[in-house]
């Protein structure tokens, strides 16, 4: 037996479980009957298919067996089970009463997270951009927006229903929409920014990464013992697009004068 394509299936295996969980989460959804029972089960293969997703590229790196195809099917795989099932658990869960409206808000979502993962993949293979160097993703990864739709159907069945965010919320010419089309499309806009946000690889021990570390433990302890632990994953999203928010801001500057001196060695 060749080692090597057995090592090359490994990875692949764990693409193929994520989009396994994928499809099953869309499929506790589609059909007629489908309760908030199955809305909660779908969010649940979400958060397995992105365990799946956080190691098969981890385990290709470590056996290095990274290929052209495993980038490709992983991109594909992604898109079914953090771009289609969050929109379809989003549209059965609060947004399909809001008719035509709410189909269009989860189209988007699913547009622009098909559009941020060609770029990733156009970027990865020219070398045009930082993301390929493995420190930065310019826009919001798709898991991670995926990750949002979970951590809030999650947190909204542990405090009983937040009815803002799923009935009511966000008013327009008398008719009432969830605040979650408000949610879906910020997440739409996060993906296809061109803001970059840190892969946390090439984290470095200083006195100001544990500070940081030390106040997100902290946050995530007073959230579990005063609130709900339920709020610890939307902080924890909250705090990594803050972060990206935060570092665009301070960075800008440097990042416009590297622009500038790369437009001109051209």
């Amino acid at each position: 037996m060749d080692l090597k394509k057995t090592l090359f299936i490994v990875p692949n295996l764990l693409t193929a479980a994520s989009l396994f969980c994928g499809l099953l989460a869309i499929l506790r959804c589609v059909y007629p009957e489908a309760t908030n029972e199955d809305v909660y089960h779908a969010t649940l293969l979400l958060f397995y298919a992105f365990i799946f997703d956080l190691f098969d590229g981890r385990v290709a790196r470590m056996t290095r067996t990274q290929s052209s195809f495993g980038v490709e099917f992983d991109s594909l795989a992604d898109l079914i089970s953090f771009g289609v099932a969050p929109a379809v658990i989003t549209y059965r869960w609060t947004l399909m009463d809001s008719g035509l409206f709410g189909f269009l808000v989860c189209f988007v979502y699913v547009l622009c997270g098909a559009i941020r993962l060609a770029r990733f993949n156009v970027l990865a293979r020219t070398g045009a951009s930082k993301e390929n160097s493995g420190k930065y993703s310019l826009g919001l990864p798709i898991p991670m927006a995926a990750g949002f739709v979970v951590a809030l159907v999650m947190a909204t069945r542990a405090m009983g229903g937040w009815p803002w965010l799923t009935s009511h919320g966000l008013t327009v010419k008398g008719i009432s929409y969830p605040m979650m089309t408000v949610v879906m499309a910020a997440l739409a806009f996060l993906m296809v920014s061109s803001i970059r946000f840190r892969f946390f690889k090439d984290l470095k021990i200083g006195v100001f990464t544990v500070a940081v570390l030390i106040v997100i433990m902290a946050s995530s302890v007073v959230l579990w013992f005063w609130f709900k632990p339920a709020y610890i994953l939307i902080w924890l999203l909250l705090l990594y697009v803050a972060i990206g928010f935060g570092e665009a801001v301070i960075l800008w500057p440097r990042r416009r004068q590297e622009r500038l001196e790369t437009q001109n060695r051209k």
